[in-house]
C-alpha cells in the first residue's frame, strides 16, 4: 500500500477544492425543499459548483451519470438523480465531488426534508456524530485499522450498524486512492496495517444502517441499500493530517 504524503502547498490545493464542495452542500442544505425532484437537486448542485469555478468530479466517474449522488431514504449511497419528488418527512443523502486545477474534494451530508421523525433525526445524528468523533481521535501514529475499529464501536454503541464493503478513501490528484478506510474492523488485528502520518489526506464517510450491515445494489447498478430495507444516513469530510491531528478541509 502506497499512501502519498502531501506537502503543505498541495494540502492547500486540496483545501480549495474541498471548500467548493462544502459551499455547494451548504447551498443545497439551505435551498432543497419538498416538491423538488432529485434531478432538480442535482442541477442546483451542479450549477452552483460550476459557478464557484470547479468541475463536478462525479459526472462521468466510473460511468456515473450526474454531478450529485442523491440517496433518498433507504438508499445509503450512490443514488442516481431521477424524477422522484421530495416530500415532507423524507431524508436525503447528498454526496458531491469537485475537481479544481487537477485536485479533488469530496464530502456528503444527510439532510431532512421539512419536518422529520425523531427516529430519523437520531439516524442522521449517528452518521454526523460518528464522523466528528472519528476526526477528533485521529493522531499521528494511530493505525487506520484502529480508527476503523473505533468508528465501528461508536456506531454499534448507538444501536446501529455500519454498511460493509464500502469505505472511506484517500484523495488527491485522483478522486479515490489509498488507503481504503472501512467503517468497521476488517481482517482482524487493529494493531496491524499502515499508520496515519502527517501529510496524509483522506475522506472519512460513516454509512449507517439500522439493523443489517450487508449491502444490496439495486437494479440501476448504483444505488446501495441495506439488506434490512430501512432508512439510512451518510456523512463525509475530506481531512488532512497536520501537526499530528486531523484538520477538516471540506468545511466553510
Amino acid at each position: 500500500m502506497s499512501i502519498i504524503l502531501r506537502k503543505p502547498h498541495e494540502i492547500e490545493k486540496l483545501r480549495s477544492a474541498s471548500l467548493i464542495v462544502a459551499k455547494t452542500l451548504d447551498h443545497l442544505n439551505n435551498n432543497v425543499k419538498p416538491g423538488m425532484t432529485l434531478l432538480e437537486v442535482d442541477k442546483m448542485g451542479d450549477d452552483y459548483l460550476v459557478s464557484l469555478g470547479a468541475r463536478p468530479s462525479f459526472k462521468g466517474l466510473y460511468g456515473f451519470p450526474n454531478a450529485v449522488c442523491t440517496s433518498l431514504n433507504e438508499i445509503v449511497i450512490h443514488g442516481i438523480p431521477n424524477d422522484t419528488v421530495l416530500k415532507e418527512g423524507d431524508i436525503l443523502g447528498i454526496d458531491i465531488g469537485s475537481e479544481l486545477d487537477g485536485w479533488y474534494g469530496d464530502a456528503a451530508i444527510t439532510m431532512p426534508i421539512g419536518k422529520i421523525s425523531k427516529e430519523d433525526e437520531d439516524l442522521i445524528a449517528c452518521s454526523k456524530d460518528t464522523l466528528y468523533y472519528a476526526i477528533s481521535i485521529i493522531k499521528e501514529g494511530m493505525r487506520f485499522k484502529e480508527l476503523s475499529q473505533a468508528i465501528e464501536q461508536f456506531i454499534v454503541d448507538r444501536g446501529y450498524q455500519p454498511l460493509i464493503r464500502f469505505c472511506g478513501h484517500g484523495i488527491g490528484k485522483k478522486p479515490h486512492s489509498e488507503p481504503e478506510i472501512p467503517n468497521y474492523l476488517e481482517n482482524g488485528n487493529a494493531k496491524s496495517g499502515p499508520k496515519i502520518k502527517n501529510g496524509m489526506v483522506f475522506c472519512l464517510e460513516p454509512m449507517i444502517c439500522q439493523k443489517e450491515r450487508e449491502p444490496v445494489i439495486l437494479d440501476d447498478d448504483w444505488s446501495v441499500v441495506s439488506q434490512d430495507g430501512l432508512r439510512s444516513s451518510h456523512y463525509e469530510h475530506t481531512v488532512a493530517v497536520i501537526n499530528g491531528k486531523a484538520e477538516i478541509l471540506s468545511q466553510i
